[in-house]
């Protein structure tokens, strides 16, 4: 670089300070007080740099940072920058705050902004959103931590992006921000001055509660997967913004199939549901009477299908690290039956509801999943951040389970249904149950111990469960195919009896569903998932058991995006994806839960004359 060169960049840089300094004015002052109750003042700051950012003790996303923000403290500490949290939500007590900065280990103070004087003056909106203050108490940052959302609970692929940290690490040495703004993803800030009305033609009481106890406080009540309670008015204003967003979208409740009056216990609400929740929120969130208000709900304690016949429990605790990508975890419970057994029902019951997001069971027969637990136990160390009983694959099990060997799912919300008398499933002497397990993280090391309760046939056996799988059958997905489309079917060869249906993709699916065509050639939709996502899967009942005469042809027609525009590629630039077992391949099944009066001998045909075979 000559002379010349390094005095204009001198000037370019000098100058950039100069404008950024003059586009703003520092931030007004404000006072706010720390966990001892000692008075903290902005104005009295002289670091070379102040790090603000809005935090919450129970917004998901703003617990997702409290390590982050706590390592961000420590680097950045020594080099003149304070790192100040703020909690401007009026539920959240100073008592709890200081149990929250305890239990997530956050090693900065986090303040009471009881009125609001903090988000007026720096004019927040969200949990959790940063401020970088200059020494002149100037913002020169203001917006998102890092890139590891791209939206309201939506975890990005890969952080690739430190906003705060390349926002400090610019102004320490001399240059301005180069990216001085971004928008902030988390759970909105209470409004200062927001007032609720005192009388509406919606009440909470009359009309919101119900709504709330039919569809939410499953979950969202405390010890639950739910990252906040819904059980009282207070909770419903706090959160009512998110309650719009989550159920206008048919986010939540989790229920991904598509409307059908042949699945049990749809988990959605009714338009008019969603249309009342609105109303209520616009007419101001009036609380009414609490005489209208419906009983508390009496949710089950303990195994809701009763005592299991048996019950198979984790050999030590799984430990899930604070933060990262989501984990898939697999487990293998051995059964050391002596002897075959017939299962009517299968109840899964999460050590923590917190992290466990949901999960997927089969059985082995041949050892495949204790040689991975083998080899992943050889390879663990204390000191991993995620460690403990099983091993850990991106997707899948590492195998594919046989078309018999299914054992469903468990998901939030999920109730489990037991066989009718004398109809179960063949878990063969020996057996061991692999459960994969999705665990969610929370921002802080967690622990789980999960375990299966097993409930046996009654009676004589009079028919047989087993699971035809009925795949969409693909050689390869191309790379940067954004609609890639599979479908294939198989024809039943005797007469069945259809109970459940478990469809199966990975992160690169779109779409699945599942018909039946009788035959008399009328053809029926079983299930259509229009918007697959690979964390939430379930086995999902059929309100009425459908009888299937032998002729019968069970069809899957899927879509894929194999296109860097899917956020949850894996890979980019994208690349061609096998068919396979393995944690870089892809699949495609419905698992259809069928019972006859045969034991073993169930055949069916695949037809291949609509696969994507060759495409």
């Amino acid at each position: 670089m000559s002379f010349k060169h390094l005095i204009l960049g001198s000037l370019f840089w000098a100058f950039a300070l100069i404008a950024q300094a003059e586009e703003a004015k520092p931030v007004a002052g404000f006072s706010l007080k720390d966990s001892a109750g000692k008075a903290w003042n902005l104005a009295d700051q002289k670091s070379k740099a102040t790090v603000i950012v809005f935090l919450s003790c129970e917004c998901p996303m703003s617990n997702a940072y409290a390590k982050p923000l706590s390592d961000l403290n420590t680097k950045f500490k020594s080099q003149g920058v304070t790192v100040v949290g703020i909690n401007a939500n009026k539920e959240e007590s100073a008592e709890q705050i200081i149990a929250h900065s305890k239990e997530y280990g956050i090693n900065f103070p986090v303040l009471k902004d009881t009125d609001g004087a903090a988000v007026k003056a720096l004019g927040a909106k969200m949990n959790p959103e940063a401020f970088i203050l200059d020494d002149k108490l100037v913002v020169r940052y203001h917006g998102r931590i890092d890139n590891g959302f791209t939206g309201r609970m939506r975890p990005a692929p890969k952080t690739t992006r430190f906003d705060v940290v390349t926002a400090l690490e610019e102004m320490l040495a001399g240059k301005p921000v180069s990216v001085p703004q971004t928008q902030s993803f988390g759970c909105p800030l209470p409004e200062a001055e927001r007032q609720v009305a005192k009388e509406g033609s919606v009440t909470y009481h009359r009309d919101v509660a119900p709504i709330l106890q039919n569809n939410c406080q499953s979950c969202h009540r405390p010890g639950e997967v739910g990252p906040f309670s819904l059980q009282t008015y207070k909770q419903a204003v706090k959160w009512s913004d998110g309650i719009i967003s989550e159920t206008k979208d048919h986010r939540m409740p989790p229920w991904k199939p598509a409307p059908s009056e042949l699945l049990v216990a749809p988990r959605h609400l009714k338009p008019a549901d969603v249309k009342t929740l609105e109303a209520w929120v616009a007419q101001g969130m009036p609380e009414g009477n609490p005489k209208d208000a419906p009983a508390p709900p009496k949710f089950p304690d303990g195994w809701q299908l009763g005592k299991p016949d048996a019950i198979l429990e984790m050999s030590g605790d799984a430990v899930v690290a604070a933060n990262g990508k989501d984990l898939f975890h697999c487990v293998v419970f051995p059964t050391n039956f002596p002897e075959d057994v017939y299962v009517a029902a299968v109840e899964v019951r999460p050590g923590n509801p917190r992290v466990v997001h949901h999960t997927i069971q089969a059985f082995d027969t041949f050892g495949r999943a204790k040689k991975l637990l083998d080899e992943a136990q050889k390879k663990q160390k204390d000191t991993d951040p995620d460690r403990g009983p099983g091993y850990s694959l991106s997707r899948g099990m590492g195998f594919i389970p046989g078309p018999a060997n299914m054992l469903g799912g468990w998901a939030p919300g999920l109730v489990p249904q037991m066989m009718p008398e004398g109809v179960g499933q063949k878990l063969p002497k020996g057996a061991d149950i692999v459960m994969q397990i999705h665990y969610h993280r929370t921002g802080k090391e967690e622990t789980d111990r999960t375990k299966i309760g097993l409930y046996f046939t009654k009676g004589k056996m009079t028919e047989y469960l087993t699971s035809v799988p009925v795949p969409g059958l693909f050689l390869q997905i191309p790379a940067g195919k954004k609609d890639y489309k599979v479908d294939s079917s198989v024809t039943l060869t005797e007469d069945v009896i259809l109970r459940t249906v478990t469809p199966h993709m990975h992160l690169l699916g779109k779409e699945i569903e599942l018909t039946v065509t009788l035959p008399d050639g009328k053809e029926e939709s079983v299930i259509k998932i229009p918007e697959w996502d690979y964390n939430w899967q379930e086995m999902y009942a059929l309100k009425t058991p459908m009888k299937l005469p032998k002729g019968t042809v069970l069809r899957t027609r899927a879509t894929y995006d194999n296109s860097d525009s899917n956020p949850l590629n894996p890979r980019n630039p994208p690349i061609p994806v096998r068919f396979g077992e393995q944690t870089e391949n892809e699949m495609c099944f419905v698992f259809c839960g069928v019972t006859s009066p045969t034991l073993g001998n169930l055949k069916f045909k695949l037809n291949l004359g609509k696969s994507s075979l060759g495409k």
